[in-house]
């Protein structure tokens, strides 16, 4: 059912599950969080698909908790190829250096929660939450809706 409706959400066009997956990620939501930080997409990925799936679930669970989303403060500084499919390794080499944050001050001192959809390797978000860190938030927790098992991990 996870998986399903991930890649319901990712590539059909099917909006209306974020909604689900944030009523269903809000009871992990740290206490703390001061921010939600989805992953960005680049430009021309958000111009093809039309949306930001990750988006979409981090403005649902603002909408449910209260914490305000900040969209434009991580950015994808280029492009990289799809990840569906690469090993490890070829994930991190893809993503690293991939993401900055726009206006550190914003995000000094404040406690972050990173938003995504499907979990796989950890390459994307660990390349966020280094640009985060290295802006000086205090903390990132990461929340995602799907966490792929190593031995599936080509569904992302």
């Amino acid at each position: 059912m996870s998986r399903a409706l991930a890649l319901k959400l990712k590539y059909n066009g099917r909006a209306a599950f974020a909604i689900t997956a944030a009523r269903l990620m809000r009871r992990h939501l740290p206490a703390d969080a001061e921010m939600l930080i989805p992953v960005p997409l680049h430009r021309w990925r958000l111009w093809s698909r039309g949306y930001n799936q990750a988006g979409l679930i981090a403005d649902a669970l603002s909408r449910l908790s209260g914490v305000p989303t900040a969209h434009r403060l991580l950015i994808r500084t280029r492009a990289t190829a799809p990840l569906r499919g690469a090993d490890p390794a070829a994930r991190a080499k893809t993503v690293r250096g991939a993401f900055a944050v726009a206006t550190p001050a914003a995000v000094a001192r404040r406690r972050i929660v990173l938003i995504d959809d499907v979990y796989t390797t950890g390459a994307t978000t660990d390349a966020c939450v280094a640009a985060l860190r290295r802006a000086g938030a205090a903390s990132v927790a990461i929340l995602v809706w799907a966490r792929v098992l190593p031995s599936d991990s080509s569904a992302d």
